[in-house]
């Protein structure tokens, strides 16, 4: 009971140290990411505000927003005055962000390289501690018109069905696919397994007359693209 009666709530700062009260009057553009973060947990701990809360776990991710959208609800958690809620409620800012990014970057891009297809999925894999396995549906002019989540595993790797890829696509009526898949190691060389199951996938799709026109490697440093590096076949 007492440990509410200490906590250094908003409502008990200065008028002009109360972040939502900046926001209020002077835009969300002058607050900083710690200001803005203090808004979403809404209560510091005994000893400090939200804000030198915010400012902690900040300076405990490098300041930075990426290390911080990476971090789980236990890790979060770790931090003094941060409970299960709070971390609930910073995850589900960033990840808004994050949508946010990804819904701009793949209205109906029209492909013609390697590099517009990564700009278009990149933010499906931002933040991730795991593999994933995705497919990017073309029409006819080569536009993305949907990407699909089709897998996911550990570290290690994931496990792509092609039955479930080719049922995606004619579901939502590809004229092609465009594989994509992300490293979490940081490795860009593609794995023996990674090149078997490609050749399986570009074999399908040509007797389904739905090609596979790439297939990416991506990691948060860069990507691999097998058609550019000539290994498709």
């Amino acid at each position: 009971m007492g440990s509410y009666e200490h906590k250094i709530t908003i409502k008990a700062w200065a008028e002009e140290d109360r972040p939502r009260e900046k926001l209020s009057h002077q835009g969300r553009r002058s607050l900083s990411d710690a200001e803005l973060i203090a808004i979403l947990i809404g209560s510091g701990n005994r000893n400090e505000s939200a804000v030198e809360l915010s400012k902690r776990i900040l300076f405990g991710c490098e300041n930075d927003l990426n290390q911080l959208a990476r971090l789980s609800i236990s890790e979060l958690s770790k931090f003094k005055g941060i409970g299960e809620a709070k971390a609930i409620s910073i995850i589900a800012a960033l990840e808004l962000g994050r949508r946010r990014k990804e819904t701009i970057s793949a209205d109906r891009v029209q492909v013609s390289t390697s590099i517009d297809v990564y700009e278009a999925i990149v933010s499906r894999f931002k933040d991730l501690n795991h593999e994933e396995f995705w497919i990017i549906v073309l029409n006819r002019a080569n536009k993305i018109t949907s990407s699909h989540l089709v897998s996911k595993g550990g570290q290690a790797g994931t496990i792509a069905d092609p039955k479930i890829i080719f049922n995606t696509a004619l579901e939502n009526h590809a004229a092609s696919l465009i594989l994509a898949h992300n490293h979490p190691s940081g490795n860009l060389k593609p794995s023996q397994a990674d090149l078997e199951l490609t050749r399986k996938l570009r074999s399908a799709g040509k007797f389904l007359d739905i090609p596979v026109l790439d297939h990416l490697i991506i990691t948060d440093h860069g990507f691999l693209s097998f058609a550019d590096e000539g290994i498709l076949d």
